[in-house]
């Protein structure tokens, strides 16, 4: 073999073992104590997420029935979308699909249409809200509600991202997503109930929520299509 070509052929393969440090740089390969040890933690956090939306899901929908407020109780109904995701991520983890791709492809689809039907439903409720004849009163329950959400939400939304991305499982990345959607429900409900009681702005929290229904759609999306493990905010 000519020199230039066999010294063509030795950076060709050095070029190519450096992209494959790069990669296993990007993805290290987890020990099987570790991997196990972040499976049981991204369970503590969707058992621990779940547990807060149902309790989130009663006094949500308990303040927005004695309030009338219809964006209250689609926060309410937008907790128990949120904790199918978390069930998805335990379903993910549970037996031996918790080494298995096609599973964790599963669960990219299945958290992504409960995006969709979040969105779905937080778009037609806010829709209904701004339309309708009806507005709601006050509800200093729901606006501590939401006060006490708002800033709780990211904290765990931030800690099954670091899980998910050390176990390099976009679905528990976008479940985490959800979290954060739910912090921006939280902020729009407080928005739009502070608004209704300080000012009489009835219209304030259906049209915040509106734009979290379009940021809703785009996470979907980006989770059916296996986006957002190493990227996400």
């Amino acid at each position: 073999m000519a020199e230039p070509e066999r010294g063509g052929l030795i950076q060709l393969a050095s070029a190519g073992a450096r992209g494959d440090r790069r990669l296993m740089a990007a993805f290290p390969v987890l020990a099987p104590d570790e991997r196990a040890r972040l499976v049981r933690r991204a369970k503590l956090l969707a058992w621990g997420g779940n547990a807060w939306h149902l309790v989130e899901f009663l006094i949500a929908v308990g303040a927005g029935i004695a309030a009338g407020s219809i964006a209250l109780v689609g926060f309410g109904f937008d907790s128990l979308i949120e904790s199918l995701s978390g069930f998805i991520i335990l379903w993910r983890f549970a037996g031996g699909r918790a080494h298995l791709d096609s599973a964790e492809r599963r669960a990219q689809q299945l958290v992504a249409a409960s995006y969709f039907v979040l969105a779905a439903y937080v778009g037609v409720e806010s829709v209904r809200t701004l339309f309708g004849s009806g507005h709601p009163e006050t509800s200093w329950v729901g606006i501590g509600l939401a006060a006490f959400t708002a800033p709780t939400m990211p904290l765990l939304a931030r800690a099954k991202q670091r899980v998910g991305r050390k176990l390099n499982s976009s679905a528990t990345v976008s479940e985490a997503s959800q979290n954060m959607i739910c912090a921006y429900l939280s902020l729009a409900l407080l928005v739009g109930l502070g608004a209704n009681a300080l000012f009489g702005w009835w219209w304030a929290d259906p049209a915040a929520a509106l734009v979290i229904t379009a940021v809703a759609v785009r996470e979907g999306v980006e989770s059916w299509r296996g986006e957002g493990c190493c990227d996400a905010c």
